[in-house]
C-alpha cells in the first residue's frame, strides 16, 4: 500500500524488490520471526486536533516518575538557565546543519569559534575543534589519534579506573582497527606512576597512548604527576577524560602536560534526556592539530576588512582525500555544543566555579552523613570531587527499591558498592531524606 509520506512510489518498490530478488514486501521481511512481528492495527486515532495532541502527549508525560537524582558516572543533574532552551528553539538554530557553506554560514561559524574558544580556556590546551558526539566517542577517537600519531605503535594503556561504559565504546573502535587495549591496574582506588612506568617498560616502544579518568570512575580525584613525562619518555601520548564541568575548579589537562584533553560536555548544562543528545569535547597540543578529527573554526577578515569566520581545517573525507582524512565523527550539526557555549558564556568563570564548589560541598556532606548511619564506608580514603563510591552493609538491592519507591535514583549500582553524585541543584533537604531512607 503506498502512504501519502512515504515517498517511494508502488513502482518504485518493485523495482526495489526486483533489484533484491524478492516478490514482495512479506518476502522481504520473512527472515524476522513471527512471535516479534507486530500484526495489529495500530492503537492511535486517524485524526486529531492540535488541542487532543498537546493532551495526548501530556498523558503520556505524565506516565513518567520524576526521581530526584544521584546518579552520575558520566551524566549529571546540573541546572540549565531558563533563557538557554528559549534561544535554542530559535529555528536559526534548531534547523541549521552543518556549514559546508561557510560563506552563508557566519552565525553556525561564529558560535561554533566561540566554543572552540571557551573549550580550549577551559582545559588550558592551545586548540579544540568544533565538537564530537558525546565523551565516549571523544574518548575513541583520542585513541584512533593516538594511534595516528605513533605510527607503528599499535597499543593503547587504559587505567582500570576508567568508566565501563566509554571503555565498551573503546573496544568496539579497537576491534577491526589492529589496536590492543591494556589496563593499568589501580592500587587503593587510583593509577600510580609506578604502575604506568611498569607497563610502559613492559611494551617499550608498542604504546602509542596512555589514557586516564580525572575524576576516575570512584569519583577520586587523582593525582598525575611524572604521568606525562613518563609517557613522552617513551614517544606515547598523554590523553586525559575529564567532566568538563570539574576543570572549572580541578586542575586543568594542559597543567598535567596532556596531549589530548576529552570528556563529555553534558555537564556543561545540558539535561540529561534519558542519555542524550550530548556534546564530547577533544582539545589538544598545537603540533597534533593536523591529526585531529573533525574541523577547526578560524577567524579572519574579508576583502572589506570586515570580521568572518572560516573552515580552517577540515580533514573529513568530505573534503579531503578519502584515504588522508582523520574520521568523519564531527558530522553532527553542533547543536550542542552551541548549548554548552550558552551555558558557559551566561555563567561565568564565577558562575562555573560556584556550581562546582556547591557539588563538591553537597557530596562530602551526604558522604559523611551516611557514614554516620553505621551502614555505609567510604570504600577508598581519597580525595573525591562531586562523587563517591560507598559499600553498604545491608542487602543493596533493596535499598534501591526502597529509594525508588520514594522517588529518588539513588546512586548508581557499582560492583559491590554504591555511586553517589551531588550537584548544585541537590538541596539539603533533599541528601537529608535520602540518608534517612538509608538509616532505616
Amino acid at each position: 500500500m503506498t502512504y501519502k509520506y512515504f515517498p517511494h512510489t508502488d513502482e518504485d518498490l518493485r523495482q526495489m524488490m526486483e533489484k533484491v530478488g524478492v516478490q514482495s514486501l512479506d518476502e522481504l521481511y520473512a527472515d524476522i520471526p513471527d512471535n516479534i512481528r507486530f500484526r495489529k492495527d495500530y492503537d492511535i486515532p486517524l485524526s486529531a486536533s492540535e488541542l487532543e495532541v498537546r493532551q495526548a502527549f501530556e498523558r503520556l508525560g505524565s506516565c513518567n516518575q520524576q526521581l530526584t537524582c544521584f546518579a552520575g558516572m558520566g551524566v549529571y543533574d546540573h541546572y540549565t538557565p531558563s533563557v538557554i532552551p528559549s534561544l535554542l528553539q530559535r529555528s536559526e538554530f534548531l534547523t541549521s546543519y552543518t556549514p559546508y557553506q561557510a560563506e552563508i554560514s557566519q552565525g553556525t561559524l561564529h558560535y561554533i569559534f566561540e566554543y572552540q574558544s571557551m573549550m580550549a580556556e577551559l582545559t588550558g590546551m592551545d586548540i579544540s575543534n568544533a565538537s564530537m558526539y558525546d565523551g565516549t566517542t571523544a574518548a575513541a577517537e583520542a585513541m584512533m589519534m593516538a594511534v595516528a600519531a605513533g605510527k607503528k605503535a599499535r597499543k593503547l594503556l587504559v587505567t582500570e579506573a576508567y568508566n565501563p561504559l566509554t571503555y565498551e565504546v573503546l573496544k568496539t573502535y579497537a576491534l577491526h582497527q589492529d589496536i590492543e587495549l591494556i589496563t593499568i591496574p589501580v592500587e587503593d582506588g587510583v593509577t600510580t606512576l609506578n604502575a604506568l612506568k611498569s607497563k610502559l617498560v613492559q611494551y617499550t616502544g608498542e604504546v602509542a597512548g596512555v589514557i586516564v579518568q580525572q575524576p576516575n570512575v570512584y569519583g577520586i580525584v587523582e593525582d598525575f604527576t611524572g604521568f606525562a613525562d613518563a609517557c613522552h619518555e617513551h614517544k606515547a601520548l598523554f590523553v586525559m577524560d575529564s567532566v568538563a564541568a570539574d576543570l572549572a575548579i580541578l586542575k586543568t589537562p594542559a597543567e598535567w602536560g596532556a596531549d589530548i584533553a576529552v570528556g563529555d560536555g553534558q555537564s556543561l548544562g545540558i539535561p540529561m534526556a534519558y542519555g542524550g543528545p550530548y556534546v564530547g569535547y577533544m582539545c589538544c597540543t598545537e603540533k597534533l592539530i593536523r591529526k585531529m578529527p573533525g574541523r577547526i573554526v578560524g577567524k579572519t577578515v574579508d576583502n572589506r576588512g570586515q570580521r568572518a569566520f572560516v573552515l580552517t581545517l577540515q580533514a573529513r573525507e568530505q573534503h579531503i582525500r578519502r584515504q588522508k582524512a582523520t574520521s568523519n565523527i564531527c558530522s553532527n550539526q553542533s547543536l550542542m555544543a552551541l548549548h554548552v557555549t550558552m551555558y558557559m558564556a551566561l555563567m561565568g568563570r564565577q558562575g562555573l566555579r560556584e556550581a562546582a564548589e556547591q557539588s563538591y560541598g553537597g557530596a562530602h556532606y551526604l558522604c559523611e552523613e551516611l557514614v554516620k548511619t553505621g551502614h555505609f564506608q567510604l570504600v577508598y580514603d581519597k580525595p573525591f570531587f562531586n562523587e563517591f563510591y560507598v559499600r553498604y552493609d545491608g542487602d543493596a538491592d533493596e535499598l534501591y527499591r526502597r529509594f525508588l519507591k520514594a522517588g529518588i535514583l539513588g546512586g548508581v549500582r557499582y560492583r559491590d558498592g554504591f555511586l553517589f553524585a551531588v550537584t548544585e541543584k541537590r538541596t539539603k533537604e533533599e541528601m537529608d531524606n535520602l540518608v534517612k531512607l538509608a538509616a532505616l
